[in-house]
């Protein structure tokens, strides 16, 4: 298959600047692989064929390899880590180009504070310091200052409500939602790509579903997008995923169901009553969701809002840092307290919950909408082994040794439908044109190596990394390379 010549053409004069021949391209889009050489110039791709001629100042043997776009994390707390580790190597290890961040409610922006900001706004950095103001300082930032990742941005809902806000026990009033949307406007004004909830959370749960509303009216006109870590995901799941219906048709915005999920023994199977109800509202209304590939949870340590859970990890604690990776029920004896005592003597502090059916996150997993999102907590001291694993683990153990879909059904997951779900253009495609990221992996060893005990390893199978172009990751480390871009919604 030849789709474009890719040589000395009046538009490229001279050499380009990288062939990568004899991969198998799995291009993203669900269809058959199939063997050819890709050509990139000037951080795009330039073409795809079988022997492509020319001259190239680089050429890369991709023989027994899948080339296939780089992934897109759609969920993600890596606001403060793409300015903290700008190689945000738990990311590209594993195959990782583009981060979608301000997610569950929670963003780095538009806030102004001297204090330390509350749960779980803190999962982003307990530094006030830490936090921007505005979109366009932080955009500013991010680009004199790039990533090696694409970072795509949105704006956190409880992150307006502390911003506008001071008493969060209670619904926001006229003028109080007037002031978040006039923030919300100036931040998609700066190109951040949605706004996010967390209702879930203490900083929201007072929040009526009017307010989301009222606060999210105007986005469609701006092309934006809302996602959501809904208000319950366990016994009232069927009730918050109509309340995320409604807010979608109401503000008229297209709506994504944020880390699925059926949480709690009580709610073990409840997968194929939650899907039908999102494929039934696909059918009148703009519906995505995500998943990511464990039966556990992670955020802030709270044994009351996670009381479904059957096991607690500490995975971090300010004044008791040695907690991190010990398991709550034990401290907890040790000490001769209650669960709930020993989390209070460990706040501020975060955790692992083991709350979900294995069936249930297969059965997400399978269903052909689905995205794939890590919600790694890259300041957590023990991570979930999501942060590092999520990607080659839907890869090696969900496809290859599962069967569960085909490999090229899973890299749609990440890539296209993400893309497409998100308005990343010119993103999740092996296609001339496209920007060049892209992952070169084994598709016999590809796996995830993080454990729950050893969280923080990189993945097996993954051999080089490029985003727009330049090589971020390559033979099993970082190399040095930032050429990530702010996508800014345009």
């Amino acid at each position: 298959m030849q789709l474009t010549e890719g040589s000395d053409s009046p538009l490229h004069p001279g050499p380009l600047d990288t062939v990568i021949r004899n991969a198998a391209v799995v291009d993203g889009s669900g269809g058959p692989r199939f063997h050819a050489d890709v050509a990139i110039h000037r951080g795009k791709i330039h073409s795809i064929g079988v022997g492509l001629a020319g001259r190239f100042q680089q050429e890369l043997d991709g023989a027994g390899q899948v080339l296939a776009p780089g992934f897109i994390d759609v969920h993600t707390h890596d606001d403060y880590a793409v300015i903290s580790d700008r190689s945000n190597l738990c990311k590209i290890s594993q195959g990782v180009t583009t981060v979608v961040t301000g997610n569950c409610g929670v963003s780095i922006a538009p806030l102004n504070i001297r204090y330390r900001p509350p749960p779980p706004l803190d999962l982003l950095s307990g530094d006030p310091d830490h936090f921007f103001a505005t979109f366009e300082d932080y955009f500013k930032y991010l680009e004199d200052s790039p990533a090696a990742v694409n970072v795509a941005a949105q704006v956190g809902h409880s992150t307006l409500r502390v911003a506008t806000m001071s008493d969060l026990q209670r619904p926001a009033d006229a003028g109080e939602i007037k002031r978040m949307r006039r923030l919300l406007e100036d931040a998609l004004r700066a190109g951040a790509i949605g706004m996010s909830t967390g209702l879930f959370y203490r900083t929201a749960q007072a929040s009526t579903t009017q307010e989301v509303i009222d606060v999210a009216k105007g986005m469609r006109e701006r092309g934006a997008i809302h996602t959501t870590h809904m208000r319950d995901e366990a016994d009232a799941v069927a009730e918050s995923l109509a309340e995320t219906f409604r807010i979608g048709r109401e503000a008229d915005v297209p709506v994504i169901v944020s880390h699925h999920k059926c949480s709690g023994t009580r709610n073990f199977g409840r997968s194929i009553e939650t899907l039908a109800l999102i494929d039934a509202a696909a059918r009148q209304q703009e519906v995505g969701f995500d998943v990511y590939p464990y039966c556990a949870s992670s955020s802030v340590l709270d044994v009351e809002k996670f009381r479904d859970a059957t096991r607690i990890v500490v995975s971090w604690s300010i004044p008791h840092p040695e907690a991190a990776g010990r398991d709550l029920a034990e401290l907890a004896a040790e000490h001769g307290l209650s669960q709930k005592a020993m989390a209070d003597r460990l706040q501020p502090a975060g955790g692992i919950y083991f709350m979900m059916d294995e069936v249930d996150v297969s059965r997400i997993l399978a269903h052909p909408q689905s995205m794939i999102g890590s919600d790694g907590l890259p300041g957590d001291t023990h991570p979930h082994p999501r942060l590092w694993g999520t990607f080659p683990r839907v890869l090696g153990h969900y496809s290859r040794e599962l069967n569960l879909f085909p490999l090229e059904a899973a890299v749609r997951k990440m890539t296209s439908l993400s893309a497409r779900q998100f308005n990343l253009s010119n993103r999740g495609l092996v296609r001339p044109g496209y920007q060049a990221d892209l992952v070169l992996f084994d598709p016999l060893t590809v796996k995830d190596l993080a454990t729950f005990d050893h969280p923080v390893r990189h993945s097996a199978g993954i051999h080089l990394v490029m985003v727009n172009g330049a090589a971020v990751y390559q033979d099993g480390a970082a190399t040095g390379a930032f050429p990530g871009q702010v996508l800014r919604r345009s």
